[in-house]
């Protein structure tokens, strides 16, 4: 109980509670919701690079021809990549995953616009994972093939044509490369999906 003769204290409030100030460090839901942000947009930018990549494999593949010119018209050495059905499901294979990249990048949109949107990412998890195997098979069996078109099998009477057939086969090893790279763009997307995930 104050006395009429005692002094009264006024302690002023802080300016950041008078005026309702919002704290310099951002609140921990923030903090997750720009990182979810940021890995979004990477996640964009990888799949510019994954379509790059497979629409390379695919075209390369597609244009790898090649016809020995030292022979008459009648009379010819031709390599192709139709020639070979590995090479064939490669280019379909590859062209069905620059397919599938570009119609992935709405849903990418959709991560950066709503970072906290679980659906779009588990999709687009589950579907990478199913792109990523198909280009694994394409770029293993092609692969193989472009292994036999320079080295040859002497067990099997398999004979190395690279040395006739240049251009040929620098054309389909760069698509193997091409395809490779786009396997280890998806190996990223997987795993930054992955981890987004896993902060929810």
């Amino acid at each position: 109980m104050m006395k009429s003769g005692d002094a009264a204290i006024d302690v002023p409030e802080s300016s950041a509670v008078a005026k309702g100030k919002a704290p310099l460090i951002p609140p921990p839901k923030e903090q997750k919701s720009g990182m979810k942000k940021g890995l979004g947009i990477f996640d964009f930018l990888l799949r510019l690079a994954a379509i790059i990549a497979a629409l390379a494999a695919a075209a390369t593949m597609g244009t790898s021809d090649e016809t020995l010119p030292f022979f008459t018209q009648f009379f010819q050495f031709e390599a192709s990549y139709d020639d070979l059905p590995t090479f064939t499901f490669f280019v379909i294979a590859m062209a069905l995953v620059a397919g599938y990249l570009v119609l992935s990048l709405p849903f990418s949109i959709v991560t950066i616009v709503r970072p906290n949107a679980v659906a779009p990412r588990i999709l687009l998890f589950i579907l990478d994972i199913v792109a990523l195997t198909l280009t694994t098979a394409a770029g293993a069996a092609a692969a193989a093939i472009v292994y036999l078109a320079h080295n040859g099998n002497p067990n099997t009477n398999w004979l190395a044509i690279c040395q006739q057939f240049g251009d040929f086969c620098q054309k389909v090893s760069g698509a193997v490369v091409a395809s490779f790279v786009t396997a280890v763009v998806f190996m990223i997307m997987i795993l930054l999906s992955g981890f987004a995930l896993k902060k929810h």
